[in-house]
């Protein structure tokens, strides 16, 4: 019997193959139920969350909730410890950064990061769950401002595939269960935020047919984006949080830029999707369905801006699902490089341009104790004049999705009701900018999520990218030879020609992330970083936006 030895960063006991792919690293995840999970009459919508996870945000007194949360996990029969696995993250932000935020939240009076709890339970006590302590920590500590600083560690989704569920491959009741219809994550399912192809279902799932937009191979004949030797200045430097970028002829250029300090995301390789593209079900000749992903949008933004240097930090697996508290430990990551290199020190990095295609909704994002560590972090670079770009999701919903849903609402299109979830916004900071999907002829995609906060829109369903040179299961309908020459039908997923068609909000975002850095192309000086104000005042001209009064 042949076994794995893990890797440095894979704390998995040895075994089969099998049995490691089998034992996820991640811990196992939970849904609310809005029947179900109402606490004191407060209503919740659909998210997916750790059950065994609590994240305190740094932006209060850290161990003063810590020990709030112990004492209150006591009374239930928990234990709440500081996770081992996770490494309490904080921001090196500027001590002037930290003052005006406690102008604008008097609350959050330190750097952005995280605390992970982990639960366990004892003897004859019901299983941890981090929701019922969450609302058990409030009902103690009832207008405690530092109650903000608490929340889930929600799972967030990139999409692709028919189905973004994290519980879709190692579901055992997948092949034979006669109960599918009743699947508790099918019809209220929050996997499905970048999913284009179940979004909504009807119309919308025709766009993942062939033909109709759906993920298949494809033949390119033009030239290769011309990407000039020299250009003036520094070039554009784009970073994409996402399934990493795989090898192609037209992407030698990606991650070639020496990243100051620690690795960010994983760097494992057995378990990078844009190389091992079928690692669940590695038996039925299908490929995961984000494999490739991150390379699709890698050569989205090298169409649009060429000249970019593009930066590819793997934070998802084939699962197409990553951890909130992963996500906040690379942005903190992502954005000490930014700000490092605004301070003009050697262990700095600009990023100009920050492309997130990924989401999750929140259970009660109206509620005053609505975590805003993310939006935080984000707006730490964009003090610094970086552009995040983010996709606005693709259920066909108006549903707020984060982090899509922390850009600038517009107030004429606000519906009566609906509130801003996020009113304490950095006015100093660049605006994220938020991206729906088009269809070829200009229309807005049918599976695209919309909102007041949605600000742009571009190409998203039916694009043409480069891909993995990935070969699945399927076969041509037909296939011969003839005088020795083989002669097939097209290989639905055969992608050895190193191109592909692809629908989804996933694809919109990076188009105009692309667009963003095109337009900063020549803007851009070498060496020490000019003064935040400036670096502002360009990013605002990029995006075709005025900087604001006074600014």
């Amino acid at each position: 019997m042949s076994t794995q030895r893990p890797d440095p960063e894979d704390d998995r006991p040895d075994g089969p193959a099998w049995w490691r792919r089998h034992v996820p690293r991640r811990p196992p995840v939970a849904v609310l139920d809005p029947g179900a999970d109402e606490v004191a009459g407060r209503p919740v919508a659909p998210t997916g969350y750790v059950p065994t996870h609590l994240l305190v945000s740094t932006l209060v007194d850290a161990q003063g909730v810590v020990e709030a949360v112990q004492e209150t996990a006591k009374g239930l029969g928990w234990e709440a410890a500081r996770d081992p696995a996770y490494r309490e993250v904080v921001l090196d932000e500027p001590d002037e950064d930290t003052a005006a935020r406690r102008r604008r939240l008097p609350w959050a009076t330190g750097r952005p990061g995280a605390v992970r709890l982990v639960l366990r339970g004892s003897a004859g006590a019901p299983a941890p769950d981090a929701w019922r302590l969450l609302q058990a920590l409030r009902a103690r500590l009832a207008g405690d401002p530092r109650l903000r600083a608490v929340g889930l560690d929600h799972v967030l989704t990139v999409g692709a595939g028919i189905s973004a569920n994290p519980f879709h491959s190692t579901n055992p009741f997948h092949s034979t269960n006669p109960f599918h219809s009743t699947n508790p994550f099918h019809s209220t399912n929050p996997f499905h935020s970048t999913n284009p192809y179940a979004a909504g279902g009807g119309a919308c799932a025709t766009y993942g047919a062939a033909g109709s937009g759906g993920l298949q191979p494809v033949a390119v004949v033009a030239a290769p984006p011309a990407r000039h030797a020299k250009v003036t200045g520094r070039r554009p430097v784009v970073a994409l949080l996402d399934t990493g970028c795989g090898d192609h002829p037209w992407l030698g250029h990606v991650n070639t830029l020496p990243v100051p300090g620690p690795p960010i995301g994983h760097t494992t390789a057995h378990d990078d999707p844009e190389r091992h593209p079928d690692q669940h079900g590695p038996l039925d000749g299908a490929l995961d369905r984000v494999a490739g992903h991150g390379t699709f949008i890698a050569g989205l933004v090298h169409q649009a801006a060429p000249d970019a240097d593009v930066l590819a930090w793997r934070v998802v697996g084939s699962d197409g699902a990553l951890l909130e508290s992963e996500l906040v430990a690379a942005l903190t990551a992502v954005a000490d490089l930014v700000l490092h290199h605004a301070a003009g020190r050697p262990d700095g990095l600009p990023v100009d341009v920050l492309n997130l295609s990924m989401g999750y909704y929140h259970e009660t994002p109206y509620d005053a104790l609505f975590d805003v560590t993310l939006y935080e972090l984000l707006a730490s670079m964009g003090r610094c004049g970086t552009v995040v770009v983010c996709s606005a999701g693709n259920d066909a919903t108006d549903r707020p999705m984060f982090p899509a849903a922390f850009a600038p609402w517009d107030p004429a299109r606000t519906a009566p009701g609906d509130v801003d979830p996020l009113p304490g916004r950095d006015p100093d900071a660049v605006p994220i900018t938020t991206v729906g999907a088009l269809n070829p002829d200009g229309t807005d995609a049918l599976f695209t999520n919309d909102g007041p906060w949605v600000r742009a829109r571009a190409r998203g369903a039916a694009v043409v990218s480069t891909m993995p040179a990935f070969a699945g299961g399927a076969e041509p309908l037909a296939r011969t030879t003839h005088r020795g020459r083989p002669r097939a039908t097209v290989d639905p997923d055969g992608f050895g020609g190193g191109f592909a068609v692809w629908s989804g909000t996933s694809f919109a975002a990076p188009v105009v992330a692309g667009q963003v850095a095109h337009r900063l192309l020549g803007e851009l000086r070498e060496g020490a970083a000019p003064p935040r104000e400036q670096a502002r005042e360009r990013a605002l001209r990029a995006l075709h936006l005025e900087p604001p009064p006074g600014g």
